[in-house]
């Protein structure tokens, strides 16, 4: 009698957890679907794919450790070819007819500014876009769960170490004409402007596009000492190689979204002495038990991966998550996942620490520099000429 208490018991207990679960899209008693809408092909693609083979890494990383209570963690990818349209249709997609439990990983600016609004009417979480701009980080956006610097940040650091270590106060800008590009720009005559200094010039290029010569001798006109591009790494690659070319002086800089392993590839020497900054830590660094787990979660994951910022940064993105779902309860809703970030407000990521709260959804606010010297790619303390 006592056993058959006690399996009635447990029966009732488990059609409620699976009953409350199945109240959740995306959450049944075996897994958690999440949905990925980013650029997997075009001039953006390697930004798209860099960041999906991170979160799948940290995701598998989590599976095979049993997952989130019994669950595990799945992977829903669409391309979006870095188009707003395109993006549009696949978060309807992933949230009406897929039925994920949030979105995770949107690559860029403008694609995210057309996916946000949708899941935000939803009340879909909206994970990690690999974006800097402020307009993510406005406080009353609750569903959305940055973990990058912003690209004020970036900016700000650039600027600052243009002065600092090299005396650098004619800048110029290339930027993508598009809502990332006019963040960017943004960001650094916001930095200019706090210290009395006006931009040196600016030139522009249509997204999606390499027509980036024009721009450049509108530029190289206004005599810049430092050029910081505000683009994707084709792009910026293209424009680069002209600029070595035409024997153009000015150092090149580019923000993180240019994606530095693709840049690296795409100029060869021609990088020689090019900065970028970052986001998330050196992959290759032993500075952060983080830093081990990660490439040791992505070959697991796929031997033939290699380390890069654009996968470290969405393995971060994939342990966040499952951080946050640990503290969710079980079955997790969205509410309780947003809630868990909020109430536990900083999380310890094998070191590097993201923090979240009442009105706070930014994650993190460091920023790293790194250079391509001799064909590879080097952190940097300062800058150099």
């Amino acid at each position: 009698m006592k056993f058959h208490r006690a399996a009635v018991l447990g029966v009732l207990l488990w059609l409620l957890a699976t009953g409350v679960a199945a109240q959740t899209p995306g959450v049944t008693g075996e897994r958690i679907l999440f949905g990925q809408s980013a650029a997997f092909g075009g001039p953006a693609a390697g930004l798209g794919m860099e960041m999906r083979r991170g979160i799948l890494a940290a995701f598998e990383e989590t599976n095979r450790a049993g997952g989130v209570f019994g669950r595990r963690l799945e992977l829903r990818a669409y391309d979006d070819r870095y188009e707003p349209e395109q993006a549009i249709a696949n978060t309807l997609r992933l949230i009406e007819d897929d039925g994920v439990f949030a979105l995770i990983g949107a690559v860029g600016t403008p694609t995210s500014a057309a996916a946000e609004p949708i899941a935000r009417a939803a009340g879909v979480p909206f994970i990690a876009p690999l974006s800097g701009a402020e307009f993510l980080r406005d406080p009353a956006l609750g569903h959305v769960v940055n973990v990058r610097a912003s690209y004020r940040e970036e900016t700000e650091a650039i600027v600052e170490r243009l002065i600092a270590d090299l005396g650098i106060t004619r800048i110029g800008v290339l930027y993508q004409d598009d809502s990332y590009g006019r963040s960017g720009l943004a960001g650094v005559q916001q930095a200019l402007g706090r210290r009395g200094i006006a931009l040196a010039g600016a030139g522009s290029y249509m997204r999606n596009t390499t027509a980036v010569k024009s721009a450049l001798l509108a530029l190289e006109r206004q005599r810049p000492e430092a050029i910081i591009v505000v683009g994707a790494y084709l792009p910026s690659g293209v424009f680069t190689q002209w600029a070595r070319k035409l024997g153009v002086e000015a150092m090149i800089l580019n923000l993180s979204f240019v994606g530095s392993d693709a840049l690296a590839a795409t100029l060869g020497p021609a990088g020689e002495g090019v900065y970028v900054t970052q986001v998330v830590p050196f992959p290759g660094s032993d500075a952060l038990p983080l830093l081990a787990e990660y490439r040791k979660a992505l070959v697991a994951n796929d031997e033939t991966d290699r380390p890069s910022f654009g996968s470290l940064e969405g393995y971060i993105a994939g342990r966040l998550t499952a951080a946050a779902l640990a503290r969710a309860g079980n079955p997790p809703t969205r509410k309780s996942f947003l809630a868990a970030l909020i109430d536990t407000g900083s999380f310890d990521i094998g070191g590097l620490k993201l923090r979240y709260g009442p009105g706070n959804n930014r994650g993190s606010d460091r920023v790293f520099l790194t250079v391509f010297r001799d064909g590879r790619i080097l952190p940097a303390e300062r800058l150099a000429r």
